[in-house]
């Protein structure tokens, strides 16, 4: 009977997780390519009611600037992420591998 409740743990495991977590990373690229689609259209919507060319590229320049600021967010999002599983014990590989670098100096002569 443990072998069933075993298999029911598993099946009730949220399988949409990891694909949740696949479409946050893949939504970076879509959010930056209608970031700029959307600039493209507002500079062409601000010259054909203005009549000026050069409106056109104000619009383009919005959507690159609206692009850089969406990989901005998201490297925020990561870094901070990041940042929490360094604090977690289990990942403090950093700390141990300072402690065996000041182990290993030897600032004296070498003799083999």
């Amino acid at each position: 009977m443990s072998s069933a409740t075993d298999e029911t743990k598993e099946e009730r495991k949220p399988r949409i997780k990891p694909i949740i977590e696949a479409a946050d990373s893949l939504s970076l690229g879509i959010s930056m390519v209608v970031a700029v689609l959307m600039g493209v259209g507002i500079g062409w919507l601000i010259r054909s009611l203005s009549g000026i060319a050069w409106t056109f590229w104000i619009g383009v320049a919005i959507g690159i600037a609206a692009a850089i600021l969406n990989v901005y967010k998201a490297y925020s999002k990561q870094y901070k992420a990041f940042e929490e599983l360094a604090k977690e014990p289990r990942y403090a590989i950093k700390k141990q591998l300072d402690e065996d670098e000041d182990e290993d100096e030897d600032y004296g002569e070498k003799t083999y």
